[in-house]
């Protein structure tokens, strides 16, 4: 197995049950998994939403809040028990987590993406795990980035990642919509895509995250046109991520263009 610097981004149904409390057995599991693959000599980076959704259950609010400042209360209180999570979790195998926090700011000026990188690069040489999530806390209209889908692409084009694997409650890009065609089949690799790939977009995801299968083919579209590969894959079964790393045929793989 050759090694490769993976961005695995965590969907808020990946990392809590329906109520938005966390899914402790399953978040355990994930970060067993990413700590050995860790341990065989990837270099790994985490790009996790959950911090609003977490916050919904911990704060006992009956649904995602709509107006933005109870958003950012919910981050606020939900980021703090993500971190906790992961440093509890990761630390069982001797792994150290970082948090990096960020604006569309961030990412369009310059300097400040620079750093980023600068800060990123540190982090790996020196074997810790970057987790990153949008700053939902401070973000406003005009800096939101809007999902960490797209977060991860950026992530992962910007530090040169050869796979983003993006988990989420759906197993992959299907032909249709299978939760209304039966009949509707699994798209196992897209060597490319084209505007018939792009039409089988739905809409938004879960009622606790913002994602859907729109916003991953945008991210497929900015990863593979730098050419890193990028997974679809249902993370109910963290174990899926050893197979995906040996590029077995899971969920959906979009191919990137190669030079």
């Amino acid at each position: 197995m050759v090694n490769q610097r993976i961005v695995v981004k965590l969907g808020t149904s990946t990392l809590a049950h329906p109520s938005g409390l966390l899914n402790i057995r399953r978040v355990e599991e994930l970060c067993k998994v990413l700590s050995d693959l860790k341990n065989a000599g990837h270099e790994i980076i985490l790009v996790s939403s959950g911090a609003i959704g977490m916050g919904v259950g911990k704060l006992s609010l009956a649904q995602r809040p709509e107006d933005t400042p109870t958003k950012q209360a919910a981050a606020a209180v939900g980021q703090c028990e993500l971190m906790y999570t992961y440093d509890k979790a990761f630390s069982e195998y001797n792994h150290t987590v970082a948090q990096i926090l960020l604006t569309a700011a961030d990412v369009d000026h310059p300097d400040r993406f620079e750093n980023f990188r600068n800060t990123m690069h540190r982090l790996l040489d020196l074997k810790a795990l970057p987790i990153i999530n949008e700053n939902d806390t401070v973000i406003t209209d005009e800096l939101v980035i809007g999902d960490n889908d797209t977060l991860a692409a950026i992530v992962a084009v910007s530090m040169e990642a050869e796979l983003l694997i993006l988990l989420s409650d759906i197993d992959g890009l299907y032909t249709a919509d299978p939760h209304t065609h039966p009949d509707a089949t699994l798209i196992t690799e897209i060597p490319a895509i084209t505007p018939e790939i792009e039409a089988l977009a739905g809409g938004a995801g879960s009622r606790l995250g913002t994602g859907g299968m729109s916003t991953k083919l945008h991210a497929a579209a900015i990863c593979t046109e730098a050419g890193c590969d990028m997974v679809i894959a249902n993370g109910a079964t963290p174990s899926v991520l050893y197979d995906i790393a040996e590029g077995k045929p899971v969920g959906s793989r979009f191919r990137g263009k190669r030079g």
